[in-house]
């Protein structure tokens, strides 16, 4: 493989996280965030490989002045890893929304900035950071090659049966409004592991996907391609999520605007902000590690929450093994797939029909990649800690 360095944004509203890494080793070399960008307060926090982490507050008035820092972090003479930015060979962005307009990475062009700002009404919080995150690095790094990376693009082998809706057709005729799915790069990067981890060919393998953190969605990944995925024009449908709803029957809406006089705006901020295992657990907590830890302690609110979660995920995994006729594989991945046994077990509770049988000395370690399943388990079950960063260096290594 080219042996250059590969810086990876991945740009959001007000934050900005980067990594460095080497193509050839594929270690990173340094990584780190920048936050409350536009905000009072901005910070950065960078770790330079085998060093101490650094956070420092900056003023950052936009995202130009936010890789501004990185750029300067990266080649300071006490604490950088390059001597000028002429060691970096290429810089891969993080985008969410493609649209059907890119169903692979791509080169970085005007034309295509065009296109990804076309999309901005499908990912409104999104592609417009990510598109300030490109313009910022191609003021400042004008001659180095630069690639947009999809969190849709995966998905794009979805069949027509999967990514319609039942709507009037002339709504996706006119408006492209059809499922999309999200955390493409990571399910992508955890299917070829988990084909390498079982000494399989990838091709030959039918393969669920479980990215389950704050967002959580599921994937089907037939003989190599994806083929369902739980998220849908938004990353609102699908499981229940940290705070997020997932499926729900779309009346609710405005059911609820009439009993709380409220708009559809308001509501549907309930739905993205207030909802999921969050609103579930009476606005106790979104972070697994307080519900797991209240469950445990017989907190009646966790354990609803818990089971109920862990029941949207099986019958997602129940479906998608009838949509690929079978499943070799099952892979759980992102902050609680990796480090919830809890969840992990009582998900896996359901799938007996599966010959599923976890082991569960290796189950309750954490954010370790393993097999899970016992020797004997017809179905195999792996935890593999998904590595999106990497994947966007490895797809960028390729165009340029």
């Amino acid at each position: 493989m080219k042996d250059i360095n590969v810086l990876v944004i991945n740009c959001g509203s007000s934050s900005l996280k980067f990594q460095l890494i080497n193509s050839k080793t594929e270690k990173v070399i340094a990584k780190g965030i920048c936050e409350r960008i536009g905000i009072e307060g901005s910070q950065m926090a960078y770790t330079p490989a085998g060093g101490e982490k650094i956070e420092k507050i900056f003023p950052m008035k936009d995202h130009t002045q936010a890789i501004k820092l990185v750029l300067d972090a990266l080649t300071d003479a006490e604490h950088g890893v390059v001597k000028n930015l002429d060691e970096i060979g290429a810089v891969g962005h993080r985008i969410v929304h493609g649209g059907e307009k890119f169903a692979t990475s791509t080169i970085i062009t005007e034309d295509v900035m065009a296109a990804i700002e076309e999309c901005n009404d499908l990912a409104p919080l999104h592609n417009p950071a990510n598109l300030i995150g490109i313009r910022a690095c191609k003021e400042l790094m004008p001659s180095t090659p630069m690639v947009a990376v999809f969190d849709t693009a995966f998905h794009q082998t979805m069949p027509e049966e999967a990514y319609l809706y039942g709507l009037p057709y002339h709504y996706y005729e006119d408006y492209k409004v059809r499922r999309y799915g999200f955390h493409g790069t990571s399910h992508s990067y955890v299917s070829h592991r988990a084909a390498e981890l079982l000494g399989q060919n990838y091709e030959d393998l039918k393969i669920i996907v479980c990215h389950l953190g704050n967002g959580a969605s599921v994937s089907a990944v037939k003989h190599g391609k994806c083929v369902d995925t739980s998220m849908g024009l938004t990353p609102l449908e699908g499981l229940i999520m940290g705070t997020r709803c997932g499926d729900i029957d779309p009346a609710i809406i405005e059911f609820l605007c009439n009993k709380e006089g409220k708009d559809v705006h308001q509501i549907l901020t309930v739905l993205n902000k207030e909802s999921g295992v969050y609103g579930l657990s009476g606005d106790f907590s979104s972070d697994f590690r307080d519900l797991e830890k209240a469950y445990h302690e017989g907190e009646a609110f966790a354990i609803r929450t818990m089971h109920t979660f862990a029941y949207r995920v099986a019958k997602y995994i129940g479906a998608y093994t009838a949509a690929m006729n079978g499943v070799d594989a099952i892979c759980f991945t992102a902050g609680v797939g990796e480090n919830g046994p809890l969840v992990r077990t009582m998900i896996t509770s359901y799938l007996g029909y599966l010959g599923i049988a976890l082991d569960e000395e290796e189950n309750v370690k954490r954010g370790v990649e393993n097999i899970i399943s016992t020797p004997d388990s017809r179905t195999k079950v792996l935890v593999i800690p998904t590595n999106e960063e990497l994947a966007i260096a490895r797809e960028t290594v390729a165009l340029v």
